[in-house]
């Protein structure tokens, strides 16, 4: 875009902002419209309509999420307006996005039971009076079979399998359901409704923010310019961060909790996190780099960093000291949850002839039966110190005991 026709005021604010809103992005485009767009909105006091769309398909924003929503952020600060989609319906379909398989269907209930949740999770990093929060279930469920028709009449089926996942389904002969077709139809009729100017999404979006510069046009409105962000990865170190993988950190998760996960990303992932989801700038990194030469070291001062930001100042110095107790000197958790006897017994569990797969469960140590017999094959599972392998093993409660699960989970047993 040509900038010479701009009052100097004007330009010198679009360079401003457009470094802000460049920085660590990946795909700006089309750029030249976008700076056209902004610099519109600068001259005209306009703010642009920036938009995000959460499927709340597991109740937690984890620090995957935030790579955009810390984005969002930069624009609100520049005095945009942010829209946040919570996609009830289009969660009802889940994202084929990175899909090698058809994702089971959630039911509604549980869709708005996950949504819940979501609304204070924004606000850890979003300013609420800055924000319209809307639910995609708002326009959908009053759309007819007519309308349905007339959405998807403007997209052809050709265009939506030149998606690489769909693609790569296909080659592997892998069902593909036609309600998943559906998916970039309805998040771009998302930005019809809502008027988008920019939307937000990771790298694996392209596809379906670029499907919503197409709609947008067909029901005669300015196409949205698109932003997307790098892919976190999780703390496997080789998976997109999910909640359905495991490889996550929540922004709710307890402070021991989020500093011990930090801990387990892979060392050269550690860079990747400062730089995505944390305040902490590249000169900064640097020196932090220097300063911590050892990996563990460098880890231990990003579980610290991401303690502070989502939880009471210092609470990630005491998370870090607790974990150094825990696994550098072998102690237990200050704070271990505790059941009775008497507790157990009204859970149906007999203290004299405890089932530790069912204890396990029960206690929601595992999220099934089956999984709690995993854990214990994979020798995560303890008893006073000493692992238990046998998935029949059975004990009675006849002195204080302490159960450990995995690496963080923690329950004291008291006849």
């Amino acid at each position: 875009m040509e900038n010479t026709a701009l009052a100097p005021e004007v330009r010198a604010e679009l360079d401003r902002q457009w470094e802000i809103i460049r920085d660590k992005a990946v795909d700006v485009l089309p750029e030249d419209e976008f700076k056209a767009k902004l610099a519109r909105s600068i001259s005209e006091n306009k703010p642009l309509r920036i938009k995000q769309g959460f499927d709340p398909t597991s109740p937690d924003i984890h620090l995957g999420h935030t790579v955009g929503i810390r984005k969002l952020k930069q624009f609100q600060d520049l005095g945009h307006t942010i829209i946040l989609i919570v996609g009830d319906y289009t969660g009802l379909v889940g994202d084929p996005s990175g899909r090698s398989a058809t994702r089971p269907q959630l039911s509604y209930d549980e869709i708005t039971k996950n949504a819940e949740t979501y609304q204070d999770q924004f606000f850890r990093v979003l300013e609420r009076s800055k924000c319209e929060v809307v639910s995609n279930g708002d326009w959908f469920k009053k759309m007819s079979f007519t309308d349905i028709m007339n959405l998807t009449s403007r997209y052809t089926v050709a265009r939506i399998l030149e998606r690489d996942d769909f693609a790569k389904r296909m080659q592997a002969n892998a069902p593909i359901s036609v309600h998943e077709l559906l998916y970039p139809l309805m998040q771009a009729y998302d930005s019809v409704a809502i008027k988008a100017d920019v939307e937000i999404g990771g790298t694996d979006q392209k596809f379906n923010l670029l499907v919503g510069r197409t709609i947008q046009e067909a029901y005669g409105i300015e196409p949205q310019c698109i932003l997307t962000m790098p892919i976190l990865v999780g703390t496997d170190g080789h998976m997109k961060m999910s909640k359905s993988l495991g490889n996550y950190i929540g922004v709710d998760d307890p402070p021991r909790d989020m500093f011990g996960k930090a801990m387990s990303i892979p060392d050269g992932a550690t860079a990747q996190y400062f730089q995505l989801v944390t305040d902490v700038e590249d000169d900064e990194l640097g020196s932090f780099v220097q300063q911590f030469p050892h990996p563990m070291e460098l880890k231990k001062k990003l579980g610290e960093t991401l303690v502070d930001m989502y939880h009471e100042p210092g609470s990630g110095k005491s998370a870090r000291e607790e974990f150094e107790r825990m696994f550098a000197k072998k102690e237990l958790p200050d704070d271990m949850p505790e059941v009775t006897g008497a507790a157990l017994k009204e859970m149906e569990v007999d203290p004299a002839s405890i089932y530790l797969v069912h204890l396990i469960a029960k206690m929601k140590m595992s999220k099934s039966n089956s999984e709690a017999r995993k854990l214990i094959q994979s020798n995560s599972v303890s008893l006073d110190g000493e692992k238990v392998t046998d998935v029949n093993h059975e004990f009675s409660l006849t002195a204080e005991t302490v159960l450990k699960v995995g690496k963080r989970r923690f329950l004291r047993l008291i006849p």
